[in-house]
């Protein structure tokens, strides 16, 4: 007999998420995260199996937060980036050196708390994995050379002088003292002046060299890193090394990102673009002579990104192969070659799906089986063979592997059944999507169903407008704890595309730049009439809630609307002048409204804070309490603001956490607050 989902159950899940093929196509490594209960902990796993879907994964680490596989060119050796313990021959080669000295203290925080470092399994000798590197502060981001012998590493590298102020900070609770214009970043705290640097690591020895033109900078990297990645070799050459970097007059006030490549000596470093893109992703053609990358508009987010390729064997020359596609290259996944064609992930009217793009013809849209009514999570591609991450609203998250040549008509190889034990006995979500009229567009919504109802046969249930952030961002059918918790309550949950909303197309993305609010606060509304229309909702039962722009456009719901009976505002931004300076995206800020100062009537027509006078819908508010993106001074804005006025609300910060939440017994409260909250202000409970 099944039943609904249960809170209890969240500890239950398996989470894919990084995932990349093997040389050949044979085999998947891929990284899952899964929920200890008794440590309050998340811990991500490495995973490996084979790409025709004979044998099970087979679990080759217990890593607490395993991440980014990479295989070496011949297969033999899987790398991967985790905060470990440190491998035993080189503690034992610190201590030999001096088991007192300063060195021996580098690489950890003041709580001892083990740096990402990188290692590496030889899956021909087998045994556990060999950490390769031991740099003081982590390894953010690698790729092995063409012999396998070799890795590409980029690592920060402190001065002395440097070194010094960030123990006097992390071990005495220093001051923060700064120049740096993007003086802090979401997940990463306080910024400081540290460079990060490519490395040359040999496998064998550790031995490392730096590559002194091979740097990063600016506003963005905290977000894309370097990106390293080191080309294909025919022997004659040690190829080169391709990277990101800003090194633009004022690289922390943009968003450019530029491509290099290097040789791997660290000589004939050669920029690729004209700082006029942010570039990410490179991935390099296997015969070495061209490079295929993600780049989009610094200073307009809601222009699609594109698919760029240089040719480095020319004059370095890039172009965009995406032509008038009017679709932006989904967040999720990497590029793959496959021949002289690029393989993406896209976003395309509410779905994430594959296409093809080449350099004489339009991109073509591939992968039919997918179907509208599940969506791609992550994406990779080496020599035949295609993998995917499938999320499907009734069946979970699952990796699926297909021949790259016949992707058109593929039929997917199912290669992992991470949550099917869990999901075997429990109701999971009917799914349908639905158009609204609103503002002169037609807009489209995702429902979610309960098991027992029938949207053809309806009877009226409450309802759960559940609002999508970005805004630059989309809904599609997925997966989702939440909203199988939602409805396994009777819920039905909406999901609105509301206008802002990218893979819809530039125009639509682009009507909500510089005038936040209106066009996205209509739409919502609209498709919550249009659930009531159809017998889905219960018109008197409605609520809304949002994280981060959902929280923000929740804020406008209940400032310019009485239609929910209830609201939780999650992780937002509500006064956006005085959010300028003190979250993480100046640049964002100034991009969509010009600085606040030469624009505060542009800054203050589209703050819902401005417009709280007229809340009077119950208001739930949560925060996170070292959140840059958002700060939670925002929160207790909004909250202190409603509450003044005598309106029903409550304020919940999480003390650590970020612009998420990631401490599983965290994830599960916010979840039980919600529920609590709706409970109190439902006309029929």
């Amino acid at each position: 007999m099944t039943q609904s989902l249960e809170l209890d159950d969240f500890y239950d899940l398996t989470l894919p998420t990084d995932l990349a093929v093997s040389p050949g196509g044979e085999r998947v490594a891929f990284v899952a995260d899964q929920f200890d209960r008794r440590d309050d902990e998340r811990r991500s796993s490495l995973f490996v199996a084979p790409t025709d879907g004979s044998r099970e994964p087979h679990r080759l680490s217990r890593a607490s937060d395993a991440s980014s596989p990479a295989w070496s060119p011949d297969g033999s050796r899987l790398a991967f980036a985790a905060a470990r313990g440190t491998d035993a021959e080189i503690a034992v080669s610190r201590a030999d050196e001096d088991e007192e000295s300063d060195a021996d203290e580098e690489g950890t925080d003041a709580d001892d708390e083990p740096k990402p470092q990188i290692w590496a399994f030889d899956l021909e000798r087998g045994g556990d994995a060999r950490q390769l590197t031991d740099f003081e502060e982590g390894a953010k981001g690698f790729d092995w050379g063409p012999d396998g012998d070799r890795l590409v590493v980029a690592a920060r590298d402190p001065t002395d002088d440097q070194r010094a102020y960030l123990r006097d900070r992390r071990e005495d609770d220093g001051p923060v003292v700064t120049e740096r214009l993007q003086h802090k970043y979401d997940g990463e705290g306080w910024l400081d002046d540290v460079r990060t640097y490519l490395f040359v690591v040999d496998y064998d020895t550790r031995e490392t060299r730096r590559l002194d033109d091979a740097y990063g900078g600016g506003a963005r990297e905290p977000a894309t890193g370097l990106s390293p990645a080191w080309s294909p070799s025919d022997g004659t050459d040690e190829g080169r090394i391709a990277f990101l970097s800003n090194r633009t007059d004022r690289p922390d006030d943009n968003y450019v990102m530029d491509l290099y490549t290097v040789a791997p000596d660290g000589t004939d470093c050669r920029k690729l673009t004209d700082s006029d893109l942010t570039a990410t992703r490179p991935r390099w053609h296997p015969d070495g002579d061209r490079l295929a990358f993600v780049g989009s508009d610094p200073e307009n987010a809601y222009r699609p990104s594109e698919v760029f390729v240089a040719d480095v064997s020319g004059d370095a020359a890039h172009e965009s192969w995406s032509g008038d596609f009017d679709r932006t290259v989904a967040r999720h996944g990497e590029l793959g070659w496959d021949g002289d064609d690029v393989l993406a992930a896209v976003g395309d009217e509410g779905l994430t799906r594959l296409a093809r793009f080449r350099a004489d013809a339009a991109p073509e849209r591939t992968f039919d089986a997918q179907g509208r009514d599940r969506t791609i999570e992550a994406f990779d591609l080496r020599g035949d063979t295609a993998v995917v991450t499938l999320s499907d609203p009734r069946e979970g998250t699952d990796l699926f592997a297909a021949d790259a040549d016949h992707l058109a008509d593929a039929d997917p190889t199912r290669l992992t059944a991470l949550n099917d034990d869990l999901l075997a006995d429990r109701h999971t979500p009917e799914v349908r999507r639905f158009t609204v009229e609103s503002g002169g567009e037609e807009v489209e919504a995702v429902a979610y169903f309960p098991a027992d109802f029938d949207p053809d046969d309806p009877d009226p249930r409450p309802l759960v407008a559940s609002i999508h952030g970005g805004p630059i961002a989309y809904d599609a059918p997925t997966f989702s704890f939440d909203f199988s918790y939602w409805t396994g309550r009777g819920y039905v949950v909406v999901r609105t595309n509301y206008r802002g909303s990218s893979s819809y197309g530039r125009a639509f993305s682009e009507q909500i730049r510089g005038e936040w609010g209106p066009r996205e606060t209509e739409d919502v509304l609209a498709a919550v009439e249009g659930a009531v229309s159809r017998g889905w909702a219960d018109d008197d039962r409605c609520f809304a809630t949002g994280f981060s722009y959902g929280g923000i456009t929740t804020g406008y719901l209940v400032a310019e609307s009485d239609r929910f009976a209830a609201g939780a505002a999650e992780h937002g931004v509500y006064d956006f002048r005085s959010a300028f300076g003190t979250d993480d995206s100046h640049v964002w800020w100034e991009n969509d409204f010009g600085l606040p100062w030469e624009n505060p009537e542009g800054y203050e027509a589209s703050s819902s804070i401005a417009d709280v006078g007229e809340v009077d819908t119950p208001l739930l508010v949560t925060a996170g309490g070292e959140d840059w993106r958002c700060p939670p001074s925002q929160s207790e804005q909004l909250y202190v603001s409603v509450k003044k006025q005598g309106v029903p609300a409550r304020l919940v910060v999480y003390p650590d956490e970020n612009h998420s939440i990631g401490d599983p017994d965290r994830a599960v409260h916010r979840l039980e607050e919600l529920a609590d909250w709706f409970d109190r202000f439902d006309s029929e409970t």
